[in-house]
């Protein structure tokens, strides 16, 4: 007998029971998205904004006064923010379950819209609720995300057992999950795939340079990740998102979880 099957058999069930069950959910003391706390922030500081590499914080001004934005679609969760930032207005989070199906939820807003967010179709429901196809794209990243997606198929995280595969073969896809800035070399093989795809079908942008472009977002390779190539309709921020955000935003998708963010805002 082979040792690793031994050693299976010895060890038993290796998988987690999350998502069936809500506790544990995996990411115990990870360290997740800044938070921002506003209320903190001091008069005229823009020390935080002025250490973040990919722009996720910026500094508008109206006649209030001068006010910090961020957009967590741009974040790369480096934490340099709340290290530099003085007064705790910006500090660390477990905060890791971002998956949005609209990209504005990742941006913070002062007031939450009074609407729950919009509920998907049973379209959608009818089609995927038991079982969805995924064609996964390279589209240039670091493989920081491809990591992360490779531990999917482990057997902790055990992802077929949701009723989700891969499939090499944007002809028996269902969703096109894209990874990495979508830079220009890459944009007509990208649109191939998804031409390919038959209807309904759906898009994924994995990671922070998929949603926005990341820390190389406008340089002379790239633009502004999946902005104006495809309609996207899931997004999952992080530099890369971990496994079990990634299962969390699948699911979001398939209507089977809650939305944890509205607004810039994280609530459990």
């Amino acid at each position: 007998m082979p040792i690793w099957t031994l050693f299976g058999v010895k060890r038993g069930v290796a998988t987690s029971a999350w998502p069936g069950k809500e506790d544990p959910d995996l990411q115990s003391g990870l360290l997740g998205m800044p938070k921002f706390l506003p209320d903190h922030c001091q008069e005229n500081c823009r020390a935080c904004a002025d250490s973040c590499l990919p722009g996720a914080i910026g500094v508008e001004s109206d006649s209030s006064g001068e006010r910090l934005t961020l957009d967590y679609g741009k974040c790369i969760a480096c934490q340099l923010c709340t290290e530099v930032c003085p007064t705790d207005a910006l500090n660390k989070s477990s905060d890791w379950a971002f998956g949005v199906r609209k990209r504005e939820d990742l941006v913070w807003a002062e007031a939450l819209a009074s609407q729950p967010a919009q509920e998907l179709t049973s379209k959608i429901q009818k089609c995927f609720g038991r079982s969805l196809h995924i064609r996964h794209v390279d589209a240039g990243s670091c493989n920081g995300c491809e990591s992360e997606l490779q531990a999917l198929n482990n057997p902790y995280y055990n992802l077929h057992r949701l009723g989700i595969f891969f499939t090499p073969s944007p002809r028996f896809a269902d969703l096109l999950l894209v990874t990495g800035s979508v830079t220009y070399a890459m944009r007509e093989p990208l649109l191939e795939t998804y031409n390919g795809m038959p209807e309904p079908r759906w898009v994924m942008a994995m990671g922070t340079c998929a949603i926005s472009g990341g820390a190389t977002a406008g340089g002379y390779s790239c633009a502004h990740g999946l902005e104006g190539v495809l309609p996207v309709d899931i997004y999952v921020p992080g530099c890369p998102p971990n496994p079990a955000a990634m299962i969390h935003a699948l699911l979001v998708l398939l209507n089977r979880a809650a939305q944890h963010v509205q607004g810039g805002h994280y609530a459990k």
